[in-house]
């Protein structure tokens, strides 16, 4: 077996039922989950219906780089959601399925661990688990940036030396950001931008709750799109990976693309290739559909607005709590250890929500997740306003 493996830390799902177990929830209430970032709100029936209609689709494999006109569905939203004057669905754009096995997967086809220094994949910290374990496993060494709440949660890149930088040869970022909620500014890119272009890194911006946000005036900035208004043509060394699980609900569905520089897509294809990633024909023609609607993408953020809201008024007076800017958590820091009240939380209030310090690793002499708990709204309504209900009386 691959020695790798045993480097890789348990999921923070794992870890959450090792610690309540043998615990007894409060039987008097109905249990409540809200810590695991699987949306809830109905699929649209349209979607489910375009599914019905092309299950003739089974009856044919599936080529990798997938249908045109789907890269050409997506290639759109693009267009229009960034505001970008063009990009090539034949060349810089690849359907895949789910961010997640995409986020790891390209790793593997971009690291080259047989190098003079051994190669550092960087990410932010909190952070999802899938950037450590596609790093380990290609060989590479995870490195942390902190985000803490004294900086607004802001990537600090001075936290890493010129040596580790310049070994580094892939960096996550995820804006806007799991689990923080925050969203990458333009000034952000811009020196995320100038170090890939010092060092030669690949940037890999994970944005599957771009279209999770609270105002439909100020949609939050993508990495095409800061790349794009400050003239960087063809995208260089960067890959957007983005999903329909959270925009349309169809967690179950898989689908997602992956859009960027073409050289490296080219690359990533002929890995995916061999790999065997290719996206379900039926669901290719269920996703085509889904991004060229946007009607369901307003009622969804309406949905999620209304439940912020309704948390904000009930839990404001009781935890130091703030709107994310964009993302359907809350990250909130705990009046006990992050542990602790969320063990408290299940024995007593019957309310799952998961411990910060789950979702991140010490760095720089501190684990940056710690006395935070991710609260996820994906709940129906009466069940997150019940929640916060408890969430409050679990504090007084």
């Amino acid at each position: 077996m691959n020695p790798t493996l045993n480097n890789l830390q348990p999921y923070p799902f794992q870890k959450l039922s090792k610690l309540l177990d043998g615990i007894t929830p409060n039987p008097s209430l109905t249990p409540i989950h809200l810590h695991i970032g699987e949306p809830k709100h109905p699929t649209p029936d349209f979607i489910c219906q375009e599914l019905i209609n092309n299950l003739d689709g089974l009856a044919h494999y599936p080529t990798t780089m997938g249908a045109k006109w789907l890269r050409t569905s997506i290639a759109t939203w693009l267009m229009q959601r960034y505001r970008l004057t063009a990009i090539d669905p034949d060349t810089e754009v690849i359907p895949v399925n789910g961010s997640r096995e995409a986020l790891f997967s390209f790793a593997q086809a971009v690291i080259d661990a047989h190098t003079a220094q051994p190669p550092v994949v960087v990410c932010s910290n909190p952070f999802y688990q899938i950037y450590e374990g596609a790093a380990l496993l290609a060989g590479a060494t995870p490195y942390f940036l902190n985000t803490l709440a004294k900086n607004n949660f802001a990537l600090d890149y001075a936290q890493l030396t010129a040596d580790i930088w310049s070994r580094t040869q892939l960096v996550y970022v995820c804006s806007p950001n799991n689990p923080t909620g925050r969203v990458m500014t333009m000034d952000e890119w811009q020196q995320l931008f100038a170090l890939s272009d010092r060092y030669g890194f690949v940037i890999a911006s994970d944005e599957c709750y771009s279209e999770i946000y609270f105002d439909e005036d100020h949609p939050p900035l993508g990495a095409l799109e800061a790349a794009h208004q400050l003239g960087r043509n063809g995208f260089p060394r960067l890959v957007v990976f983005s999903s329909l699980s959270k925009r349309s609900n169809v967690p179950g569905m898989r689908s997602g693309f992956v859009a960027g520089d073409a050289a490296i897509l080219k690359k990533f294809l002929l890995y995916r290739t061999y790999h065997g990633s290719a996206m379900n024909p039926v669901v290719q023609a269920a996703s085509k559909v889904a991004w060229a609607d946007e009607q369901h993408v307003i009622e969804n953020r309406r949905m999620y607005r209304e439940k912020f809201n309704k948390a904000m008024i009930i839990l404001a007076e009781h935890l130091p709590i703030t709107m994310p800017d964009a993302t359907f958590y809350f990250w909130v820091k705990t009046p006990i250890s992050d542990v602790e009240f969320t063990q408290k939380l299940y024995r007593d209030y019957n309310v799952n929500v998961l411990p910060g310090s789950y979702l991140a690793r010490e760095a720089h002499g501190v684990n940056p997740g710690e006395n935070f708990v991710r609260i996820a709204l994906v709940a129906p309504l009466a069940e997150c306003v019940e929640a916060m209900e408890r969430i409050k009386d679990c504090c007084i």
